[in-house]
């Protein structure tokens, strides 16, 4: 049950933030933003080559075969957690950064850029200058469950 539960939240995570990459693509302008959610976010397109801030954007090639390599290798440590009993939140740490990771792979490999379509309007312009996907909030979510699970 739990290995049917976690590949589902997984492929949710992937479908999802997938669905809103094609319809930024479709959509919106680079550079034209819009305020949602009373203002406290921003929605724009925002095409990012390289891995998390835009490191490595010049070898992006090399940037998609990490990603690819770092993905499969969590997919064979998140199998693994299925022969321990427990661990929940180990095993859904690993379900959402799985779903990020071959989100943002997949656009790596396919798109050749990741597309990032939200911001928010802090007073700290480096930090407001960040913008993030669905898969990106999944991967620090999941990572921190990961650790948190790995304590049980």
């Amino acid at each position: 049950m739990a290995v049917v539960s976690c590949t589902l939240l997984a492929i949710a995570v992937f479908v999802t933030d997938l669905l809103i990459k094609n319809h930024i693509e479709r959509t919106g302008t680079e550079g034209q933003t819009q305020s949602v959610c009373g203002g406290r976010m921003i929605l724009h397109k925002y095409h990012n080559k390289g891995a998390f801030l835009n490191a490595g954007e010049r070898k992006s090639g090399l940037v998609a075969i990490l990603s690819l390599i770092l993905t499969l290798g969590a997919t064979v440590l998140f199998l693994a957690t299925f022969t321990f009993r427990g661990r929940w939140m180990l095993r859904n740490g690993f379900a959402l950064l799985l779903g990020g990771a071959y989100s943002n792979t997949y656009d790596r490999l396919i798109r050749k850029y990741v597309v990032d379509y939200v911001s928010f309007p802090v007073k700290n312009k480096k930090i407001r200058n960040i913008v993030f996907n669905i898969s990106d909030f999944c991967i620090m979510i999941g990572a921190l469950l990961i650790v948190l699970g790995s304590a049980e």
